[in-house]
């Protein structure tokens, strides 16, 4: 009896080892990156990825996405990480301008060969040769220059140790925007940085940073300043939008974003849900630099058009239907429920999601102006889908529920020999 009972412990510590081994592994998931190779035609220029999963989650922050990095050991090749939890893909170039369409991942490495906007082939067997590069965290860091600075670097390193982030001086030449700065990235590791031009004959001081997205504005003789805020940032206070929906509009959200481009407001489809206002109005504070939204319900199947509004002020809408709406900038008067009696319906209503993902300016479709990919099924994610850490983990909670209904099986288990073996006894 003894020699059983000893058999059933040593199960379970083996047991509880695997579940304890198990745990750290579905949580390092989350942090696995995925390697996207791409390689477009010759006059796609400066290739972008967008990336988003199926339940709307965005990779990045806004369209056009992340910028891919030319491959040096592998002509005509670019490369990018993405989050593993992101399957679904957009290539774009051009500043988005030019795109793919809707590209499903099956996960792993790939590497994804652009012959046009309508064709693309998907390949899981590398076309490149060489390692593939390991993700590198890293961080925006934008320069100003004066005219007479020609082709601008970045040399970045570590101090006091010394170490480089790039292979050799002048650096790792930055990217013009089109406003006139310049644009370069470095490791997270790196907490100095020279600004240099003309081949490097020109160059600031050694600059002392942290390392998070910062500008810099160099003048003529090197000398520099530097802010870790957005100086071409515009500066709004919050706003109020105020709605009334139609009363079959379940669970009414907000969406908005600003265009064209296409910075959202809220991390996924359909956006954040109005809450109880006063006089029947249903209301939500969102940042004062939008100037686009879209009223949607019923977890995102029905919803406006794009609907354009001045940055900065309160707004008030009524919306009676898709295309029927009413905006205002002042409260209107009687407003509180004069639609309750004519409901929209949604036979005729365009899913949130009828084109796949595909407008330069940050919207969606042409007329639902989520960012590319935010929506995909039809049906839309439900206000609160925004994945948790364990669930982009893959760690879910029918499996914890597995896991412990099998300690609970041999714990009872256990429990019925013991009275066996009591009952032998007396």
């Amino acid at each position: 009896m003894t020699k059983s009972l000893k058999k059933i412990a040593a199960f379970l510590s083996m047991f509880a080892m695997a579940f304890a081994l198990f745990l750290p592994a579905q949580v390092k998931a989350e942090e696995e990156w995925t390697a996207l190779f791409v390689q477009v035609p010759d006059d796609w220029e400066n290739p972008c990825v967008w990336a988003w999963d199926e339940e709307g989650n965005n990779a990045f922050d806004a369209w056009p996405g992340g910028e891919a990095e030319a491959d040096t050991a592998n002509e005509g090749w670019y490369y990018i990480h993405i989050p593993s939890w992101a399957n679904h893909v957009i290539v774009n170039a051009n500043e988005g301008s030019i795109q793919t369409g809707e590209i499903i991942l099956e996960g792993g490495n790939a590497w994804i060969t652009v012959e046009d906007t309508e064709n693309a082939s998907v390949s899981y067997e590398a076309l490149t040769q060489g390692d593939i590069p390991e993700y590198v965290e890293r961080f925006v860091i934008h320069a100003s220059v004066p005219e007479s600075w020609e082709q601008p670097c970045l040399w970045a390193w570590s101090a006091p140790d010394g170490t480089n982030a790039f292979d050799a001086w002048p650096g790792a030449a930055f990217k013009q925007d089109s406003d006139g700065w310049y644009t370069g990235k470095a490791p997270v590791w790196v907490n100095s940085i020279i600004i240099n031009a003309n081949e490097g004959s020109v160059q600031t001081e050694d600059i002392s940073i942290d390392p998070a997205e910062l500008w810099i504005t160099v003048s003529e003789d090197g000398s520099y300043e530097f802010t870790y805020d957005d100086p071409n940032a515009v500066s709004a206070p919050d706003i109020h939008v105020n709605v009334i929906a139609p009363a079959d509009w379940s669970t009414p959200c907000l969406w908005a974003w600003s265009a064209p481009d296409g910075t959202n407001a809220f991390a996924s489809w359909p956006g954040e849900p109005l809450a109880e206002g006063e006089d029947g109005w249903l209301t939500l504070t969102v940042p004062g630099w939008i100037n686009s939204v879209i009223v949607n319900g019923s977890e995102g199947s029905v919803q406006t058009t794009d609907i354009s509004v001045e940055p900065g002020k309160d707004i008030w809408l009524i919306v009676t239907g898709p295309e029927e709406y009413e905006l205002s900038y002042e409260k209107p008067e009687n407003a509180a429920g004069s639609i309750e009696s004519t409901p929209a319906g949604n036979e005729d209503t365009p899913d949130a999601d009828s084109d796949s993902g595909q407008n330069t300016d940050g919207a969606q479709n042409e007329d639902a102006g989520q960012t590319p990919g935010t929506n995909t099924d039809p049906a839309g994610p439900t206000s609160d889908s925004s994945r948790s850490d364990s669930e982009k983990s893959g760690l879910s909670g029918g499996l914890i529920a597995l896991i412990a209904a099998a300690c609970v099986a041999v714990i009872a288990v256990i429990a019925g020999v013991v009275i066996k073996f009591r009952k032998k006894k007396s």
